[in-house]
């Protein structure tokens, strides 16, 4: 059974896309982990890449190209200072070579040696193929970029991220019904049954560290979004939204960090319109940052980051002002449980599921979160996580210039909304009157991905896409 982290479902990455930026950029890093086990690198002359189906018709807009170039130049997109990836990428752009992982340099005409090949692989919609040439041979690696910043390789045991099956956790879970028969059997919640499978990889402190570090993380962003004006790149010439709403929300109040600003926001005014703006202005902020090639948490996608720090800011500004690093863990643990349902049950790609693999899924994980750290049982957390997918059931995906940011920055402020209201409606529930179990929604998600036409699958031909045209921004 694969047994999925809470820490694979919430990646700390650098924006647009997990799927598209991230994805490649960590296809990149395998790359080259193969060809030094080749002893290649010190030998080559050339590299190519070639994207594939969903990440030739929307990567220029996503970014795979950039991801791609900085990936093979050896940059982490965790750790990676967000102001030296325009140096990099204009180094490799002017002088037309790389420094290929950090140990050789080689030619590189980015326009010649990134094909777009509009074409699909048979494997999944978002494919890449690393070619590398030597004066005495070729060698080529194809990877598929599957959601959420997981990469495999058709061959599932030559893949990194696959090595993850072999874990084994004490309480494996592969459907919502199982996580509820371990928690009834064991007298525990959602929470403690994941934080029992978190220990058997890592130490209990480490767990509590790096939790802890994807909310100061997610934190981060939200302050930044909010305290940065201008317009998005990528010619849609969309203006920063968060930027002016958080400036009339927060008034004159003082602070200078983000922890001091999260203490001055709980003594705003919290009537219900208010309510609703901070929790769109938080949502809007992450995304914002995310199109600009931030940093942001992945959760469980790029185009979905800001679903579930908005819902956590929520509960820790507005439902409950005492709330703590425990809540925040808590939090954080649900989300990535119920992530990885969906993404076993279902798939957590766009390019495979539409929006609803997107902006559903984190909706219904920030939904279940918010319900047990309110008090819910762990019946009543799966109720909110329906809800929240049900209601999410048939989302295109349909970025307008293959960019994430219309619909898809506003679409962060929906799924949080709704999973705050499916948190709410499932408090209010009997679990023994509720007719829809996850596990179903999970399996219709599922079926509705494979009845949707491609055209609404991340591939920017349907829908808004093509309604509106970049000439009409």
């Amino acid at each position: 059974m694969e047994c999925i982290s809470v820490f694979d479902m919430l990646k700390i990455g650098v924006g647009p896309s997990s799927s598209h930026t991230l994805g490649p950029w960590r296809a990149a890093e395998q790359f080259l982990a193969e060809i030094r086990e080749r002893n290649l690198i010190d030998n080559i002359n050339r590299i190519k890449v070639d994207l594939y189906g969903s990440l030739s018709l929307t990567g220029k807009g996503h970014a795979t190209d950039l991801a791609v170039m900085l990936g093979l130049s050896g940059a982490d997109p965790e750790y990676i200072p967000v102001e030296s990836i325009d140096v990099i990428i204009t180094a490799i752009k002017n002088k037309k070579e790389i420094f290929l992982g950090n140990e050789i340099i080689i030619p590189f005409d980015f326009e010649k040696d990134i094909v777009f090949n509009k074409n699909f692989l048979p494997f999944h919609a978002n494919g890449l193929t690393f070619t590398v040439y030597t004066d005495n041979e070729e060698y080529a690696s194809t990877f598929y970029s599957i959601g959420g910043g997981f990469v495999v390789k058709e061959d599932s045991n030559s893949s990194k991220e696959n090595t993850k099956i072999m874990r084994s956790f004490p309480f494996p879970i592969e459907k919502a019904d199982e996580l509820l028969k371990y928690c009834q059997k064991e007298g525990k919640k959602i929470s403690e049954i994941v934080l029992e499978n978190e220990k058997s990889m890592r130490p209990e402190e480490e767990i509590s560290h790096e939790l802890m570090r994807i909310w100061n993380t997610m934190l981060e962003c939200i302050y930044i979004g909010c305290h940065t004006e201008g317009t998005l790149p990528g010619g849609l010439n969309v203006r920063r939204r968060a930027y002016d709403m958080h400036k009339n929300l927060i008034g004159v109040l003082p602070y200078d960090n983000p922890q001091s600003w999260l203490e001055t926001i709980r003594m705003t005014e919290v009537k219900f319109r208010q309510i609703l703006k901070w929790v769109s202005c938080f949502a809007l902020a992450v995304n914002e940052v995310n199109a600009s090639l931030g940093r942001v948490v992945t959760a469980p996608t790029n185009g979905s980051a800001g679903v579930i720090p908005a819902v956590l800011m929520y509960y820790m500004v507005i439902e409950n002002h005492e709330a703590n690093e425990e809540h925040i863990k808590q939090f954080l643990m649900v989300a990535g449980e119920i992530g990885s349902i969906f993404k076993k049950g279902a798939t957590i790609s766009a390019a495979m599921g539409g929006c609803q693999a997107e902006i559903g899924v984190s909706s219904a994980m920030a939904a279940g979160a918010l319900c047990e750290v309110m008090g819910g049982t762990p019946e009543q957390v799966l109720v909110a996580a329906e809800i929240a997918m049900e209601h999410h059931l048939g989302l295109t995906c349909d970025p307008i210039g293959g960019l994430v940011q219309i619909p898809c920055i506003e679409r962060n402020t929906m799924g949080a909304i709704k999973a705050i209201n499916a948190a709410e409606l499932a408090m209010e529930t009997d679990p023994k009157n509720a007719k829809v179990p996850l596990d179903k929604v999970v399996d219709t998600m599922w079926q509705t991905a494979k009845d949707m036409n491609n055209k609404y699958k991340e591939t920017s031909e349907g829908g808004l896409a093509v309604a509106v045209n970049m000439s009409d921004c």
